[in-house]
């Protein structure tokens, strides 16, 4: 596979920084006692998300909720997995915990950080927050809190560049 060099641009900073506020307020009308909240940002793409959504509800809620970086190496299906994962450094028993990622393609990621959590504890719920929703999917997996709709071609790539707070579309030729 070769990955054409031209990607195309889908959010700039202001859009991706207004999109991530838009979400933090989804967040906060509803879910009314933000105390049973943790963030779990799926490693590597979405705990930096996570991070975000944790300033902008303190921001914006005067709430400073719990963020947890989520490793679903070992629920993998698809990959080869060490054989124990890591103990939370936040308890999510009974807790809202809002699942926090990138892209929202296959639904693979989301079905094995949803086993991940269920082996941390059981939560009361679980909530799920995308910055990017491509399409796609392959298991029922719906988000509750969605960034962006972008209906993607199975050739193309979605990035999104934290450090850079930008999102583009790559082309596989």
């Amino acid at each position: 596979m070769k990955w054409v060099i031209n990607m195309k641009e889908i959010m700039n900073q202001e859009q991706l920084e207004r999109t991530l506020k838009r979400m933090t307020h989804e967040i906060i009308e509803r879910n009314p006692d933000l105390e049973d909240v943790v963030l779990a940002g799926i490693l590597k793409k979405g705990h930096p998300i996570a991070t975000i959504l944790k300033e902008n509800l303190k921001r914006f809620a005067q709430i400073d909720v719990p963020v947890h970086a989520l490793d679903i190496w070992p629920y993998r299906d698809d990959l080869d997995a060490p054989e124990q994962p890591a103990t939370p450094a936040v308890s999510i028993k009974d807790k809202v915990v809002i699942l926090v990622d990138d892209v929202l393609y296959t639904g693979r990621s989301v079905r094995a950080a949803m086993d991940a959590l269920t082996h941390l504890g059981r939560p009361r719920q679980i909530q799920l927050a995308i910055l990017i929703d491509r399409g796609h999917r392959e298991l029922p997996i719906r988000a509750d809190y969605i960034g962006k709709n972008i209906p993607t071609s199975r050739q193309e790539h979605v990035i999104v560049d934290i450090d850079k707070m930008c999102v583009w579309i790559a082309e596989n030729k």
